[in-house]
């Protein structure tokens, strides 16, 4: 498949992860160490009287109405139902049969209904009063419930057997009705796992047919595009990984094997070719982060995957987890040295999405230098999920951060568009503003009629971790460059064009106890209206470069001129003129974006785009 030419071979993994089916959960006493560790921090958080575990509210945002208070949290309890079986005590059994008890009732198991197969979050609150409900409940809860199934299904009263058999059946069919396209990457393999596996175990060839053509599907979907949809994701590239592990441990038919041990191999190819040694971080782009800075899970989910020849914690740090015994993670042998050191700089290029001939494909450029890492992709948006440019690099304190966002009254705002030209370690960038998403998330929320009230808009800078050795000039404007030290990096970043209609547009620096920022302010004020299908022109234009601190960085303000350039149709409409900047770097070729300032719906901004290095256009791939 898309990793053929680096020689991985399925078959050494296959046998690693059939060598760990027969196994004890815990061959060492350290892992069973860090297990009962994780289980005891969960006892505490056990809630006889509801049967599930109860904690503090906390949201992504959206889905939920809550908005504080003490929440019992379905899947959660699913997983440390789990976990207490696996302990094998059997005076933890009862706790596992009554919450699995409780839990199973919580499930909509009306096939008329519309949630049907689903969870809601939290106990305090039912199904119909999200907002909206969380169809990937079928998926997430359903996987748990079949790890019960499969290794302590005889050690459960008959009753409770057919009350979890039932309750995977449904988040099974819920599942197949829904039937999630292959871009969206978590789910489409959660989902392939459930009903694969439902389908299999239960004797369902209904479901086991829907899950074995949905894992073609999924495979022959990847194969075309290039890469993961949800690419380069800290978070779901580790549940991805996950998924296709459990597949190989669970499923039995050789042809859904194959397919898997195919995605298997590059997956975990795909997670190290951007893997930044010297600072233990996740090179981007993200197309999914829930932080900036790598959190020690997800390094112990490397040292687990590299059976601890690769080692930043001890083994009992590394499986402190409630479930991670679960899954015989096992990274293919040739990939290892991706995560022990970089002796020089590298750029690895992925084509995200293979696009038709006229369209851009999403591409990802990932700079790898020994003393920092920079990364973007080239048509994104600023979702807060969102990581389409961000860098790090090592101080004396430890690792530290830098990423471009857009904030609507302080909140990330997934209406600002970011397009890039990357070139080693050198960038020129547009962020624009699109008419048709959302405002606190892509879809959930979308903006009516393109327009919001807002108090603040501003672009930003933003730096995080140890930056505590961070140098930042007091005074920044427009159209002069601003240098920036910390650590083993140094970076000048120079805004060339900013603004919104006719508004004044200044900059500011700033910092605090969580980080620090240099911000294009294009509004502050009292609150008013902007109606973006009606603002001629909006965005920031800038550049930045990073080398090493002793390296000396070539200044980028005198170099970057704007002209204009000409109309165009797009999808029958007429777009406004567009302005063309062009980089021109002494001794390099040059960088040239044009860009339509005037917002548009997304597609057309997208097409109204185009970049430039000499006269080769580096959005189209030469696969």
């Amino acid at each position: 498949m898309i990793r053929r030419q680096i020689g991985w071979i399925g078959l050494i993994v296959a046998a690693h992860l059939a060598s760990c089916l027969g196994a004890d959960f815990f061959p060492t006493s350290a892992r069973r160490e860090g297990f009962l560790k994780a289980l005891a921090a969960q006892d505490q958080s056990y809630d006889g009287t509801a049967r599930m575990l109860a904690g503090p509210f906390s949201s992504p945002g959206y889905h939920t109405t809550l908005e504080s208070g003490t929440v019992h949290r379905t899947r959660d309890s699913l997983v440390y139902a789990v976990a207490l079986l696996d302990a094998g005590d059997p005076n933890r059994l009862e706790r596992a049969e009554q919450i699995l008890d409780r839990v199973t009732d919580l499930q909509d198991q009306d096939p008329d209904s519309r949630t049907y197969g689903i969870w809601s979050w939290f106990l305090e609150e039912p199904l119909d009063q999200m907002s909206p409900p969380d169809w990937n409940w079928a998926d997430f809860c359903g996987t748990q419930l079949l790890q019960v199934a499969i290794d302590h299904m005889d050690r459960l009263p008959g009753p409770l057997q057919e009350k979890v058999r039932e309750s995977i059946l449904h988040a099974a069919r819920s599942i197949q009705r829904r039937n999630v396209g292959p871009g969206y990457t978590n789910i489409a393999i959660m989902g392939t796992y459930v009903t694969l596996v439902a389908g299999e175990r239960f004797k369902d060839s209904a479901l086991f047919d829907y899950g074995r053509q949905r894992l073609q599907r999924f495979h022959n979907y990847t194969e075309q595009k290039g890469s993961f949809s949800e690419y380069n994701s800290p978070t779901y590239t580790v549940v991805v990984i996950s998924e296709l592990t459990r597949i190989l441990a669970h499923v039995k038919d050789p042809e859904c094997r194959r397919l898997t041990e195919d995605l298997h191999g590059f997956a975990w190819y795909h997670l190290a070719r951007r893997f930044h040694a010297p600072t233990k971080q996740w090179a981007g782009p993200h197309s999914r982060s829930y932080a900036t800075l790598l959190r020690p899970s997800v390094l112990a989910f490397i040292q687990q995957g590299t059976r601890g020849r690769v080692s930043y914690m001890s083994e009992a740090q590394a499986y402190e987890s409630i479930d991670a015994h679960r899954i015989p993670l096992a990274c293919p042998e040739d990939l290892l040295p991706y995560f022990t050191s970089l002796a020089e700089a590298r750029e690895e290029i992925e084509t995200f999405v293979l696009n038709p001939q006229g369209e851009h494909d999403v591409i990802g450029r990932t700079y790898l230098h020994p003393d920092f890492t920079i990364s973007s992709v080239n048509c994104g948006d600023l979702w807060n999920q969102r990581r389409p440019l961000v860098a790090y690099w090592n101080t004396a304190s430890g690792p530290a951060a830098m990423r471009i966002r857009f904030l609507h009254d302080g909140y990330d705002y997934a209406s600002a568009s970011i397009f890039t030209i990357q070139d080693g370690a050198e960038l020129l960038s547009a962020v624009l503003f699109a008419t048709d998403r959302g405002d606190t998330h892509i879809s959930l929320d979308r903006i009516a009629n393109g327009t919001i009230q807002a108090r603040d808009l501003r672009m930003r800078l933003q730096f995080e971790g140890a930056i505590g050795s961070l140098k930042l000039p007091a005074q920044v404007q427009v159209g002069d460059p601003v240098n920036v030290e910390s650590g083993t990096m140094e970076a000048r970043f120079c805004v060339h064009g900013a603004q919104i209609d006719e508004l004044p547009v200044r900059m500011e620096t700033g910092r605090d106890d969580e980080g620090a920022w240099i911000d294009v302010v294009l509004y502050n004020g009292v609150t008013r209206e902007f109606n973006f299908n009606k603002i001629a022109a909006a965005g920031v234009v800038f550049t930045l470069s990073v080398a090493r601190s002793t390296a000396p960085i070539r200044v980028a303000d005198p170099s970057v001129y704007k002209t204009m350039a000409g109309t165009m149709i797009v999808e029958g409409v007429v777009v406004p003129p567009r302005d063309k900047w062009q980089w021109r770097r002494p001794g390099k070729t040059s960088l040239i974006l044009t860009v339509p300032m005037t917002p548009l719906p997304t597609q057309r901004q997208i097409t109204a785009t185009a970049a430039q290095v000499d006269v080769e256009d580096p959005w189209k791939s030469l696969q």
